[in-house]
C-alpha cells in the first residue's frame, strides 16, 4: 500500500504544473489582445482626435479644403404618393415620397399653401410614367427635374431648387 501512495504525489505535482502553464498562457494572451485593443482604438477609431492634435494643418502648396456652406435652403416633406403606373395591364403601382428644397422660409409657406395644386400635378405626372419610364436612373433624374420645373411653375420661378426622393417603391 506503501507504493501506491508514492505515484499520487506526483501525479499531483505534473497537474500543478500544467495549471501553472495554463494560466501563463491566459495571461501572455490577454495582454497580447489588450495590447491590441488599446493600439486600434488609439490609432484607427480616433483619427480626429490626432488631427486635431496637429492643428489640422496641411502642406505648404496643398490647397484647402472648403468647409459645406449652408446656402439656406429648407426642407419640405410631402405625404407619400401611391399611383397606378400608365402600364398596359394596370398592375404596377408607383410609391414615392418626396423632400423638397426651397430657396427660403417664404418659398416654404408659399408650397405649403399651395398644396392642393401641387398634390394635383404630382399625381397626374407620377400616374402618366410607365415602368420604363422610372426603370433607369437617368429616368428618375429627368423625373426629379420635371418636377421641379412644375413647382417652379406653380409657387414662382427658382423658388424650388431640389426634390429628393426619400422613398421610391415600384411594386
Amino acid at each position: 500500500m506503501a507504493e501506491k501512495k508514492t505515484p499520487a504525489p506526483e501525479k499531483a505535482e505534473k497537474k500543478k504544473g500544467g495549471k501553472l502553464k495554463l494560466i501563463i498562457i491566459a495571461l501572455v494572451a490577454l495582454g497580447v489582445l489588450g495590447g491590441g485593443g488599446f493600439a486600434a482604438w488609439k490609432f484607427f477609431l480616433q483619427p480626429k482626435a490626432a488631427e486635431e492634435a496637429h492643428g489640422n494643418e496641411t502642406a505648404p502648396g496643398t490647397p484647402a479644403v472648403p468647409e459645406a456652406v449652408d446656402t439656406g435652403g429648407q426642407l419640405v416633406t410631402l405625404d407619400s404618393f401611391v399611383v397606378n403606373l400608365s402600364d398596359p395591364m394596370g398592375r404596377r403601382y408607383l410609391k414615392a415620397t418626396l423632400d423638397v428644397e426651397v430657396a427660403d422660409a417664404a418659398a416654404a409657406a408659399a408650397l405649403t399653401a399651395a398644396m392642393p395644386k401641387i398634390k394635383d400635378t404630382l399625381l397626374l405626372l407620377l400616374s402618366s410614367k410607365t415602368f420604363a419610364d422610372i426603370s433607369s436612373m437617368d429616368k428618375k433624374i429627368e423625373l426629379k427635374n420635371d418636377i421641379v420645373d412644375r413647382l417652379n411653375l406653380i409657387i414662382g420661378k427658382n423658388k424650388v431648387r431640389n426634390v429628393y426622393f426619400t422613398e421610391f417603391v415600384v411594386q
